[in-house]
This record gives C-alpha cells, structure tokens and sequence, in this order.
C-alpha cells in the first residue's frame, strides 16, 4: 500500500491547505478567542443539519480555522468530543477533482469513510479514514468549479 503522503504528492492536484477543523463544546465561546481574541475574521456560522453539526470558519490569511460544534449526542463529532475532548478533528485539502482523487486513493488501498463526494459547507466533500492516515481524519474538498459541482446540483 502506498503511503498516504506519496498519494498526496501524486496525482491528486492538491492545490492547498483550505482548513483545519477543531471540535468544540460551544461554538459561541469558542468563537470569543478566535475572533475576539486572536482577532482573525469571522467568514460564517451554519448549521449542517445532515451532519448534525454548527460550525464557524475564520480566516488566517488563505487558511480557515473550521470550529465544530455536535447539536446531536449520537454522532461521530459528539462520540469524538467525549472520548478525546476538545481539540484538532481533521485537516481538509483542496483538490481539482475530489471523485478522481477519492479513485485514486481507493487504488492505493486508502480506506475512505465517502466513496463518493457529497455537498459540504464550502463545496464537494470526501473524508479518508484516520486508519489509512496515521490517525488523522482527512477531508478532500473541491476547488470551486470542479466537476462534482455541477453533477451535486443536478442531484
């Protein structure tokens, strides 16, 4: 199996880093250091209700921080937050096609939670499971325009 890092530099087309995802028990609260206190910019707060999540990004220059609040006891988030606390949840890349990068990942024996992308908070979303990945939840988002867009919205 080849490793998650040389899949990344390969075909994959990572264009950059586009978030860091931190689970939190308040999002409000939370949102009292990041943006009043660390002063970085407030983007939007939404729920993703099929999640059963808030979230919050700020900004840090082309990076967001995605704060990540469980509205719901029986979820992965919320069996997250109690097992290990607040803190890192998972890191999110950019890709040009997530499907053609979620292929490829399959072929090189990386287990993926979404075998197929499905519509997120800011686009096309996919996660890889920690197991493939050192114990780190990875996220592959869509770059605006991307081919998953479009076939999203039809569906």
């Amino acid at each position: 199996m080849e490793s998650l890092e040389a899949a990344l530099r390969g075909s994959l087309g990572i264009g950059k880093i586009h978030h860091v995802a931190v689970v939190v028990r308040d999002l409000e609260g939370s949102l009292g250091l990041y943006r009043d206190s660390l002063g970085l910019e407030l983007e939007k707060v939404m729920p993703i209700p099929s999640d059963h999540v808030r979230i919050g990004f700020v900004l840090v220059g082309e990076v967001k921080i995605e704060l990540v609040q469980p509205t719901d006891g029986t979820t992965g988030v919320s069996r997250f937050l109690e097992s290990k606390g607040e803190g890192f949840h998972h890191i999110c890349f950019e890709v040009p096609d997530i499907q053609a990068a979620l292929d490829r990942l399959a072929s090189d024996g990386l287990q993926l939670i979404d075998t197929s992308p499905r519509m997120g908070a800011d686009g096309p979303v996919a996660f890889v499971h920690p197991k493939s990945c050192h114990g780190v939840l990875v996220e592959l988002v869509e770059a605006p325009g991307g081919p998953a867009w479009s076939r999203l919205a039809e569906g």
